[in-house]
């Protein structure tokens, strides 16, 4: 089996984020939500200042899995963190450790970083997803419930 590579996208991985991105959007059912594009992805994603960070992994050549992140703050404990937005692994290939790879990459990026925590959400009924992060030391905060402010919404309060 040949080596593992993760590596920050770049210009010219467009197409492979859309398609991993949109592969995960089916894996979780939400593919009717999926609007991400390639004017988005090169907007976002890849230009100077990202407001994203993707990283692709890639063994022998072959797209395996992909990663979205983007730095978070927690002012009470004044620490640095990073929010893992997506973490996907494809089918063929998951159970050979390369969900764990991408996350020890993440984790070592935050480290060299000065953040203190990574957080992310994990769908309920994904069972595997959810004993593969416990297995590596994941907690879900008790007591806290997560909301979203959502586009209509969103619109009415800011009064658009």
């Amino acid at each position: 089996m040949s080596a593992l590579e993760i590596r920050r996208a770049r210009a010219g991985d467009e197409e492979l984020i859309l398609t991993l991105l949109r592969e995960l959007a089916v894996y979780e059912k939400i593919e009717n939500r999926f609007r991400l594009t390639r004017d988005i992805v090169t907007k976002d994603f890849l230009c100077a200042g990202p407001h994203c960070f993707c990283d692709l992994a890639f063994q022998g050549g072959d797209p395996v899995g992909v990663m979205t992140s983007y730095p978070i703050y927690a002012s009470f404990s004044a620490a640095r963190g990073i929010f893992l937005e997506d973490l996907f692994v494809r089918p063929a290939y998951r159970g050979k450790g390369f969900g764990k790879a991408l996350l020890t990459h993440l984790a070592q990026r935050a480290v060299a970083d000065g953040a203190r925590y990574i957080d992310w959400f994990v769908i309920d009924w994904n069972k595997p997803a959810i004993d593969f992060y416990e297995s590596l030391g994941a907690e879900s905060p008790q007591g806290w419930l997560s909301y979203r402010l959502g586009t209509s919404a969103l619109e009415r309060l800011a009064g658009v």
